[in-house]
């Protein structure tokens, strides 16, 4: 009985000390769990508390009196008049209207750079469009300039140094309580391209240029990796040199994206001489970053088709091609279109390779096609970021909220068509 005790005793010892491991085991998990949710925590708060502001913009609405005799125009028709007017006076006019004191030559330029430097460029577009306005007053709604912006959304913020003098932050204080500064959605953001000053850049030509490489990756990546994957894992003998070829394509998955920029820089720019910092050339660049994701996930959706299917189809009398395209292909379409949205989404947040080819140019305007100079999201708040004006620190930030908004829908539909279109066998 002693030895059944102490065996028993043993036993229970052992068992004990197991679950104790698996205790650790699973709290060593949860742990793990939480740290990587609180850094995306933190990265998030960070980004949003950085970001937000730059869906805020600064307005300065003026009563402007189109002045003849104060612009030195007296046929806004004339382009040499247009080019010689002076479309300041009734700029600095009308915000003398609020702050009176203003009267020698300093105070006035120092009153002047509350307003952007388009302020002028807005006036004489009025006028040229609306040659009728001339003599008329207008009630126009200007841009602030970055430094009364970051004065106006960050004065509390010790984070932020405010740039502007005393006398200019008592003025904007003064147009603050009348109304006249005011703020409200960043609509800039969304319909203008890149520009010098924060409180003119968008990022609409980032997202026009990400959406033709999009396409043109997507119109290479997508038949070529599907068509790889099929004749690879219904089609190719097995032998040395189709082994050769599996394992160059799972060697290529994991090689860093900036060499595909390198191989797009000596091909296509170099070899064939196509053109730089345009959104045909990111795109195949980015299908050939992109076609191993494509391949392998498409390999293993296939894969997934159960054999009784083929079996079924050849009992039947269909030949190899038949049930390659009637019965495999439409069964694996759900793993191969998520594979392929994921490999985009992957594509999409990548710098490294455009930066290569020149993506990463100074783009004011809308690319209108796929032979346009462009730049994308990401090279677009990799310049942002590297600016040193304050306001492009938020307007990068913001950014990168419009960019992870675009991945996590596209990762979000991936996991809905996987659950949607999924069969279980």
């Amino acid at each position: 009985m002693s030895n059944q005790s102490s065996q028993a005793e043993i036993v229970r010892n052992s068992l004990n000390r197991r679950y104790r491991k698996e205790r650790r085991f699973r709290l060593y998990g949860m742990l793990a769990i939480f740290i990587a949710l609180a850094a995306l925590a933190t990265l998030f708060v960070d980004i949003i508390y950085k970001g937000h502001s730059g869906f805020v913009k600064t307005t300065i609405t003026l009563d402007v009196p189109l002045d003849p005799e104060m612009m030195y125009l007296d046929d806004p028709t004339d382009a040499d008049q247009l080019s010689m007017a002076d479309f300041v006076a009734p700029i600095i006019a009308a915000l003398q209207e609020h702050i009176p004191e203003a009267e020698t030559a300093g105070q006035k330029r120092e009153l002047g750079r509350l307003l952007g430097s388009y302020a002028a460029s807005e006036v004489r577009d009025l006028l040229e469009n609306n040659p009728d306005l001339l003599g008329t007053t207008q009630t126009i709604e200007f841009l602030a300039h970055d430094r009364v912006s970051t004065y106006v959304k960050h004065a509390d913020n010790p984070r932020y140094s405010i740039k502007l003098s005393e006398q200019q932050q008592r003025w904007v204080d003064q147009l603050l309580e009348k109304g006249v500064i005011d703020t409200s959605f960043n609509d800039v953001l969304f319909s203008r391209g890149d520009s010098r000053e924060p409180a003119n850049a968008g990022i609409l030509g980032a997202i026009v240029g990400s959406l033709l490489t999009m396409l043109v990756t997507l119109a290479i990546a997508f038949p070529v990796g599907i068509a790889a994957a099929v004749y690879l894992e219904e089609f190719a003998p097995q032998n040395k040199f189709t082994d050769f070829i599996e394992v160059n394509i799972n060697n290529l998955a994991a090689v860093p994206s900036i060499i595909f920029g390198l191989l797009g820089l000596a091909v296509f720019i170099g070899l064939f001489g196509m053109p730089r910092s345009v959104p045909v050339v990111g795109g195949m660049v980015l299908a050939l970053m992109t076609l191993p994701t494509i391949i392998i996930s498409s390999r293993a959706a296939i894969k997934s088709v159960p054999p009784s299917i083929r079996e079924a189809a050849e009992g039947v009398g269909a030949s190899k091609m038949q049930v390659v395209l009637h019965h495999v292909i439409p069964l694996a379409m759900p793993g191969m279109l998520t594979g392929s949205i994921i490999g985009m989404a992957q594509a999409l947040g990548e710098t490294a390779p455009l930066l290569l080819i020149g993506m990463v140019a100074f783009i004011v305007d809308v690319p209108g096609g796929f032979f346009d100079s462009a730049t994308v999201l990401p090279v677009q708040i990799y310049l942002w970021a590297s600016a040193s004006e304050q306001g492009f620190v938020e307007l990068a930030s913001a950014g990168i909220m419009v960019l992870l908004t675009f991945m996590i829908s596209m990762n979000a539909l991936a996991i809905w068509l996987r659950k949607r279109l999924e069969r279980r066998w």
